[in-house]
């Protein structure tokens, strides 16, 4: 335009996309205006291509509580990265499914540090010490590490390196397996029950066990750990969401991403790195969790808005 700022390669693809769709019979009279607010924002930011964060970071920061308007907003920038990506690979087409359009969905339940305490001190109360200990051991290692509950329950002895303070996680989702770095007081727990209890079940394989020395089996878990919640008092969350055992690992990723933002991390760097460390197929697995946390949601609109600008 003569006189006038230049155009920018993302407002002439945005140009070109819309034409595109509108010579197939779209009106697109509101996507476009929200596609050009999203453009803006990243022309203002000097930022020249779509990545996944950008993308959802700016679909969940609106006034709109609603999800599905989140999810639309999404699903608007993510046709036209799908456009700009055939011709220029560097550009992110945000997985579908990211933000949930279903009204009321029933998030997991997020654990805070004092509830996880309160769980540990409650598992001590339990009636059998081995009980009581193991379900310690259990609450705390999938707190801190995010297994699945699964992967806990399978878990052998001879998958723990205490020396290297390494667990293998075998043949999980997807038949993969991966290692699980963790921490020398995590160490020290697993170390300290097995020194506890292990010698009474020499020949058991599993690294968890029951009274019997068999491996743990998770109806029964449920059951542990209903007893073990309603003695640390916890109750439902937002949205009915009730306090169970599998949402540990949804507590560790939102408190892990949480960290990520408030300490200024390349979030679209770490990702991969967090994606790997739970074994999740894909990032795009892990981004899901963006959604699942008011306080979440809260640190990647205040990062969209320094990114972006203000513009929203």
């Amino acid at each position: 335009m003569a006189g006038g700022d230049p155009v920018s390669e993302l407002a002439e693809g945005l140009e070109r996309y819309l034409a595109l769709r509108r010579s197939l019979g779209y009106k697109l009279q509101r996507s476009g205006q929200v596609l050009a607010d999203f453009v803006a924002g990243l022309d203002d930011a000097g930022i020249s291509h779509i990545t996944t964060e950008i993308a959802l970071s700016w679909a969940i920061n609106t006034t709109n509580p609603d999800s599905s308007w989140r999810a639309q907003r999404l699903s608007f920038v993510r046709g036209f990265a799908r456009y700009l990506h055939s011709a220029d690979p560097r550009h992110d087409v945000p997985p579908a499914g990211l933000v949930a359009r279903r009204r009321g969905r029933v998030l997991p339940y997020l654990f805070s540090s004092a509830d996880i305490q309160a769980l540990m001190d409650a598992a001590a109360r339990l009636r059998s010490p081995f009980q009581a200990q193991t379900m310690q051991t259990l609450i705390g290692l999938l707190a801190v590490t995010g297994l699945r509950v699964g992967e806990a329950i399978r878990l052998n002895r001879t998958d723990i390196d205490f020396p290297a303070r390494i667990i293998t996680v075998r043949d999980s989702k997807g038949n993969k397996s991966r290692h699980v770095p963790i921490s020398p007081s995590t160490s020290k727990a697993l170390l300290s029950y097995l020194t506890d209890w292990g010698c009474y079940f020499p020949d058991a394989k599993a690294a968890l066990t029951t009274t019997t020395g068999t491996r743990l089996h998770s109806s029964n878990l449920g059951t542990s750990f209903d007893e073990v919640v309603s003695l640390a008092g916890l109750k439902p969350g937002p949205q009915g969401a009730l306090p169970r055992l599998r949402s540990l690992r949804h507590s560790f990723a939102v408190a892990a991403l949480i960290d990520f933002y408030q300490s200024d991390h390349d979030v679209a760097a770490m990702l991969p790195v967090l994606s790997a460390y739970m074994g999740h197929v894909s990032p795009a697995s892990t981004y899901w969790y963006l959604s699942a946390s008011p306080e979440l949601l809260a640190a990647a609109a205040r990062r969209a808005s320094s990114d972006l600008g203000g513009h929203q």
